[in-house]
């Protein structure tokens, strides 16, 4: 059997789409640290599918980090530094920004202005970098489809962190597709192609 790539999805090149993983940092990991996201392994097992589904099939793959002058996400720390086994790939695009909103690094908002296949979107935190990047690509008519599994959210006051993820995951759909992981790979996982009567779909 051969593998192709599903032309549904990938027949026309400009459609493909970028898969950006958002602020990968060990800032989120860093407990008892403000910032650091409690439930976070699930949503970290998910990138980490979705990062490996994406080189596999050769997706375009770009991250893109926080870096600020405060005492979190501050380059002098250690925090800024990228979770074990998301560090790029030297031909993988690599974005900063000192803004929630992605679209605050030129750069990233001049690459999507010329790519009409969108981006996938996955990381953190999802009431913040993830939600604001959203509505900024509404804005832009820039397709995003959000994986909302791979993502988590920080608590809000009273608010747990699982309701305030649910949440942005259903404010997520009206600024863009809302998916899951295991969705969204299954749907671009490559054809393959026997000697049955079904050989080339």
């Amino acid at each position: 059997m051969t593998s192709v790539v599903s032309l549904r999805t990938f027949a026309n090149a400009s459609s493909v789409p970028i898969v950006v993983f958002v602020d990968m940092q060990q800032e989120y990991l860093a407990k008892p640290r403000l910032l650091a996201i409690s439930e976070i392994d699930r949503a970290l097992d998910n990138c980490r599918k979705v990062l490996d589904h994406s080189r596999r099939i050769g997706l375009p793959v770009a991250f893109i980090r926080m870096l600020s002058e405060s005492a979190f996400f501050n380059r002098a720390t250690p925090f800024v530094r990228w979770i074990e086994g998301f560090e790029p790939y030297r031909n993988e695009m690599v974005f900063e920004r000192s803004s929630p909103s992605c679209y605050s690094c030129e750069p990233f908002a001049a690459l999507l202005n010329q790519s009409c296949g969108g981006i996938v979107l996955a990381g953190f935190a999802g009431e913040s970098a993830c939600l604001s990047t959203l509505i900024d690509a509404f804005h832009r008519n820039h397709k995003v489809t959000y994986l909302c599994d791979a993502s988590a959210s920080h608590a809000l006051e009273d608010i747990p962190a699982d309701e305030v993820h649910r949440a942005v995951s259903k404010i997520s759909g009206i600024y863009g597709e809302v998916h899951e992981t295991a969705e969204w790979i299954a749907s671009t996982l490559p054809r393959k192609l026997g000697n049955g009567k079904n050989a080339g779909g």
